[in-house]
């Protein structure tokens, strides 16, 4: 019973760990790009 719920808790930890840096990410990308083109034109 127990196994089973930290089983649970631990797949929901995952999930809402890769929510929440998913976003993190893709700003990460977006600066990562602005900054390329940025010294592209330099």
């Amino acid at each position: 019973m127990l196994k089973a719920i930290a089983d649970v808790l631990s797949t929901i930890g995952s999930a809402v760990a890769t929510v929440v840096t998913l976003p993190f990410r893709a700003v990460a990308r977006l600066f990562g790009g602005a900054s390329d083109t940025a010294h592209g034109h330099h």
